[in-house]
């Protein structure tokens, strides 16, 4: 975005970027996704807990019985499950990454796509403004033709229903230039108050787009990168479904040191040791494991299906992007020849007014189509530079490798 080349744009996009709330909510789902991983490789590692205790009886005649236990616990992941739910995990946090990464992207194409919307509105708002002066030029000439005799009432009728036409549609674009600026400054994070300074041209188209751009661009994409990782982390949830069919085994170590008073149970400098192991086989949960296998596997299924309509959505949006802004280029270069058409004929229909070879309809007529062919051309100037923008993010973010 910031090959336009316009100063006020990188700051923009800053400041989107550093203020803007959604982004803030994406942001938050990925410090969500890497405190799921660190929870997920806890289990990776044994557990150890402390536990101290102090007691006396009621009658008060014995002596407090104080101790302390410490207990070790250590899964060993024969079949993989925990490490399947690690890999799962470190897969859902790289995809709420990429999630984030292409809202900025997808924030900074708005905050682009807005500012030349907003400037787009103000060159309409000028223009406008000289089709009502241009419409005003022809009321005072068709009154002046009515006073000196060689024109008519409905020649001054018509040149001022033409004017308030004028004026009605500068009324609008006054209007649409507002809520253009108000939604820049939405986006922005600022109050919508329709104060923000655009510029009062377009920025200079960059470059042409390359020929044979490769496919292998859309693999950049943040939201062609997240579905594949969605894709490995169902892959990984699948596994550890599998694997909690399994049995499961488990080493366990204690030590104590418990003792009062009036008798030593242990020598404090001496504790008891303990080491066992453990296997817990699942034997009857009511089909709850095969079910959980079923479901993960189904929703592998729809990843992988997710995966594949993202891929097909991105080419789409790379060939709309690229078609509409080569089909603009053409436009462009027909509007402008009409528009040049247009004011020449008006110019010939003007001096035919003013010799009397023809009358006020043709000349409002033709100042009308003038004013449509020149909106016209604006919007086809501003569509180019958005279509360029969709390029850029349909492509991850420009053309470059």
């Amino acid at each position: 975005m910031a090959s336009f080349g316009d100063p006020q744009l990188p700051k923009l996009i800053d400041e989107a970027l550093q203020y803007n709330a959604d982004l803030a909510v994406a942001a938050a789902r990925v410090e969500q996704a890497g405190a799921t991983v660190r929870v997920a490789g806890g289990q990776i590692y044994p557990a150890v807990n402390l536990a101290a205790r102090s007691s006396k009886d009621g009658g008060g005649g014995s002596d407090p019985l104080t101790g302390w236990f410490v207990n070790a616990s250590w899964e060993l992941d024969v079949w993989g499950r925990v490490r399947y739910g690690v890999r799962a995990a470190e897969d859902q946090y790289a995809s709420a990454q990429a999630d984030t990464e292409y809202a900025r992207q997808s924030l900074a194409a708005l905050v682009t796509k807005a500012w030349l919307l907003a400037i787009e509105a103000r060159q309409q708002g000028k223009l406008a403004a000289e089709s009502v002066a241009a419409g005003e030029r022809l009321v005072t000439m068709a009154e002046q033709r009515l006073r000196i005799g060689v024109g008519s009432e409905s020649e001054v009728v018509q040149a001022r229903a033409s004017l308030e036409t004028l004026r009605d549609s500068k009324a609008q674009i006054e209007l649409a230039y507002a809520q253009a600026l108000r939604a820049l400054e939405v986006l922005l994070g600022r109050y919508p108050a329709a104060e923000i300074e655009v510029a009062a041209e377009f920025p200079a188209m960059p470059g042409p787009v390359p020929a044979g751009l490769p496919s292998e661009l859309l693999e950049r994409r943040p939201d062609v990168v997240a579905a594949e990782r969605r894709v490995a982390a169902a892959f990984d949830l699948v596994g550890e479904a599998k694997a909690a069919r399994l049995p499961r085994i488990s080493l366990t170590a204690g030590v104590n040191n418990i003792s009062s008073d009036m008798v030593v149970l242990q020598n404090r400098d001496n504790p008891a040791w303990g080491f066992g192991a453990g296997l817990l086989m699942p034997i009857f949960q009511g089909g709850a494991l095969q079910a959980q296998v079923e479901l993960r596997t189904a929703q592998q299924k729809e990843a992988v299906a997710a995966y594949a309509q993202v891929g097909l959505r991105a080419f789409n949006e790379v060939e709309n992007a690229l078609s509409s802004e080569f089909t603009a280029r053409d436009r462009q270069a027909i509007l402008e020849r009409a528009t040049a058409e247009n004011q020449r004929a008006l110019t010939l229909e003007e001096t035919r007014y003013k010799v009397g070879s023809s009358d006020m309809r043709a000349v409002t007529q033709q100042n009308l189509a003038l004013y449509a062919s020149q909106m016209s051309l604006l919007r086809v100037r501003s569509e180019q530079r958005v279509q360029r923008v969709n390029a850029y993010l349909a492509l991850g973010g420009g053309f470059g490798s």
